[in-house]
């Protein structure tokens, strides 16, 4: 009798049986999967995390640059800035060094001058007390004194009338004391009024006031290129048809045929005489030394006038303080100005050349006399014991 095989599992009946290996290949398998799908996700967000890190860097390295362009652009300005301010910290600086420097050559020329007026009034005071000691020394220290300074007037501005005035006012004190010690310098004092008074009068101020007339006139005087081309004065002519109407019948009344031949005529001469005329007033021939003088500018006629006028008043200036080589020379310059910029056929001009030429000629010429005799006499006897 056959028995049927008994189960390890107490007598229930066994199951087919598995190969032990196919379960583990296919767990194994699915664990590749797995893996590989967590790698990839992995991989995905490795890589996406490096892309953000990229971008973060680019932004990061763009918001740097832009930070740096910015701080650049700044500095650069501030450095423009500071170096406009260090420049007219230095023109400052410049301008307080000349005032310093000016400041200090008032500083020292009026340090000089306190010297010299405290020199001076020592001297003064010297002066004072040695002249005390005697009413006589006194009266002719003051005659000196205003003697020596005619004498330097009548040298230097040519004041005769104040000189004369001066020797006057001396001979009066003298007269006064009426001592016969000053016959001597009342002697020598009347020989140099008689020098004085016999100088030839020179009427500076009538010169003076004549300058001033032609400087007034100067902005009335035309110029070259003031001038303008004058309209010609014509007389309206008779037609060609009318004087034919007159010459065909007394009465006036032309023959109808030639009326047409005369209108046409007219019209023919009327166009001509108007071209002629229109052409004689843009074309004008005339000889100008300078050809410049015809091209000034309105800008450049107030300066050749203002030009003038400052010759004038040099010469104004050197009539006073008689220099004459000065006085002589603005003028002919002045008269080089009006002939070359000025035109000299209007009336105008020509009144201010004859006033100048009567300016020019006045002489200053004339030799001053020294009062060296009244100061020798005066000194000569203060020098006595």
């Amino acid at each position: 009798m056959n028995e049927m095989p008994s189960s390890s599992n107490g007598g229930q009946p066994a199951s087919p049986q598995v190969p032990s290996q196919q379960p583990g290949v296919a767990g194994s398998s699915a664990a590749v999967q797995n893996d590989n799908a967590s790698m990839t996700q992995l991989r995905k967000f490795t890589y996406a995390g490096l892309g953000v890190l990229v971008v973060l860097l680019l932004a990061q390295w763009w918001a740097t640059q832009r930070e740096i362009g910015n701080l650049r652009e700044d500095m650069a300005q501030r450095l423009r800035s500071g170096e406009s301010v260090s420049t007219e910290t230095k023109l400052v600086a410049k301008s307080l060094q000349d005032s310093t420097k000016e400041l200090q050559a008032k500083v020292n020329v009026l340090e000089s001058r306190q010297t010299e007026a405290q020199s001076q009034q020592l001297a003064l005071e010297q002066l004072y007390q040695e002249l005390s000691r005697n009413r006589d020394d006194w009266a002719l220290a003051e005659i000196e004194q205003v003697l020596s300074t005619a004498g330097q007037q009548l040298q230097l501005a040519g004041n005769v009338q104040g000189a004369v005035i001066a020797l006057q006012n001396a001979d009066n004190r003298l007269s006064r004391t009426d001592k016969p010690q000053f016959i001597i310098i009342r002697r020598a004092i009347a020989k140099d009024l008689e020098r004085l008074k016999a100088l030839p009068v020179v009427d500076l101020t009538g010169i003076a006031l004549r300058l001033d007339s032609i400087i007034g006139q100067i902005d009335a005087m035309p110029l070259l290129s003031d001038e303008k081309p004058a309209l010609p004065a014509t007389q309206p002519k008779p037609s060609r048809r009318a004087e034919k109407n007159a010459a065909a019948s007394p009465t006036g009344k032309g023959n109808g045929n030639s009326d047409w031949i005369a209108d046409l005529e007219d019209k023919w001469h009327s166009w001509t005489n108007e071209m002629w005329t229109e052409i004689r007033q843009l074309i004008r021939v005339r000889n100008v030394e300078s050809p410049d003088a015809l091209l000034l500018s309105p800008t450049q006629a107030y300066y050749a006038r203002e030009n003038l006028k400052l010759r004038l008043l040099n010469a104004r200036l050197a009539l006073l303080t008689r220099n004459e080589p000065a006085f002589r020379s603005d003028l002919n310059a002045a008269q080089d100005v009006i002939a070359k910029y000025f035109d000299t056929r209007a009336r105008q001009t020509q009144t201010t050349q004859a006033l100048l030429r009567q300016v020019q000629a006045s002489n200053l010429s004339i030799e001053m006399p020294t009062l060296s005799e009244s100061l020798n006499a005066v000194r000569n006897y203060k020098a006595k014991p």
